[in-house]
């Protein structure tokens, strides 16, 4: 039958050609030749259906056969390409050690920030998070600040020029007014993130900066389950020789307010005796009853630090903007 010797032939050619290819481009375009649209393996099938019908059985197996045998070279080739143009270019000594690829860190502020929640969580503490472009409601009105509060003035705050006048958070205090409208007591909640004030940048201020702050709210709580969770904490974050002091201060939000003071032997041997780390105090009522809750049964402590301050402490920095440069110099030493 002239088509089987035909089909042989096709064949034959095939495998040839496909095996005399030297790079991808060249094989796709082998490919074409011999099964795309108008391949000359394309045209045999075209033949079928001119033959005697008992001639096509025969015909139709031949042609099956040779098909899977075109296909098979031509997958064995493409790997073989494939493989080829992996190959770099140039000489290579596949015996020189590998190259190690640097590995990311945590970021100080990260690691300080995961080391507070974690003695926090410890307490059963649970953590909150919040917007960080606020509303005056939110961030003043409900936290028993005034309206000519300076913390208010457009000095001290990033204000939005947009409808509603919002702002910039000034402290993570807003998330707290949040969590207690939409929950009622007992409330146990820890509250990182970022904040934003005006403030000039050097090297102890900065326009960003991150806090913490912690809220407890249930029946009967006092000034001593303030103190002692204050102290559990910066124990577990700053060492067990951490040693504290509350002093008076005025907090809107708070009655009693108290500055907390702090020393260990970093800090003596910074020639200091006290440092000044946080504030604190009793949950002002007023700012219960702002959110709903009566002050005549509930009571509660609030109190918030830096994060940037801790780990300044912690592992002696001495330039808060070292922590946004992002210079890979500094960040590899944590």
């Amino acid at each position: 039958m002239s088509l089987l010797i035909e089909l042989e032939a096709v064949k034959t050619g095939a495998l040839a050609v496909f095996a005399a290819a030297q790079d991808l481009p060249g094989l796709d375009q082998a490919k074409g030749s011999i099964l795309g649209a108008e391949g000359r393996f394309t045209a045999l099938l075209k033949q079928m259906g001119a033959l005697p019908k008992e001639d096509r059985p025969a015909m139709g197996k031949a042609l099956n056969v040779a098909k899977v045998e075109i296909e098979g070279a031509l997958a064995s080739r493409r790997a073989e390409l494939e493989i080829k143009a992996a190959l770099p270019k140039e000489p290579t000594d596949f015996t020189l050690p590998g190259r190690r690829r640097g590995l990311g860190r945590l970021h100080p502020l990260t690691l300080v920030t995961d080391d507070i929640i974690r003695a926090f969580r410890k307490l059963g503490f649970a953590v909150a998070d919040g917007p960080e472009i606020e509303d005056e409601r939110h961030c003043f009105d409900a936290l028993n600040t005034p309206a000519d509060h300076p913390a208010r003035d457009s000095q001290d705050t990033f204000f939005v020029d947009a409808p509603g006048r919002p702002l910039l958070r000034t402290h993570t205090s807003s998330v707290q007014i949040r969590v207690m409208e939409k929950m009622p007591p007992p409330i146990r909640i820890v509250v990182p993130g970022r904040v934003f004030r005006r403030d000039n940048a050097d090297a102890t201020h900065n326009p960003t900066f991150h806090q913490i702050e912690g809220l407890y709210v249930d029946r009967g709580v006092t000034v001593g389950d303030l103190k002692g969770t204050v102290e559990a904490v910066f124990r577990e974050v700053l060492g067990n020789d951490v040693k504290l002091r509350f002093r008076p201060h005025y907090f809107s939000y708070t009655e009693p307010s108290l500055e907390i003071d702090f020393t260990n032997a970093l800090v003596r041997k910074l020639g200091k005796e006290w440092l000044e780390i946080a504030g604190c105090g009793m949950v002002h009522p007023q700012v219960f009853e702002n959110v709903g809750y009566d002050p005549e049964v509930w009571s509660g402590w609030a109190f918030g630090f830096g994060i940037e301050r801790i780990a300044m402490l912690r592992y002696g920095i001495t330039d808060i903007r070292l922590f946004y440069e992002n210079d890979v110099r500094f960040l590899r030493q944590f």
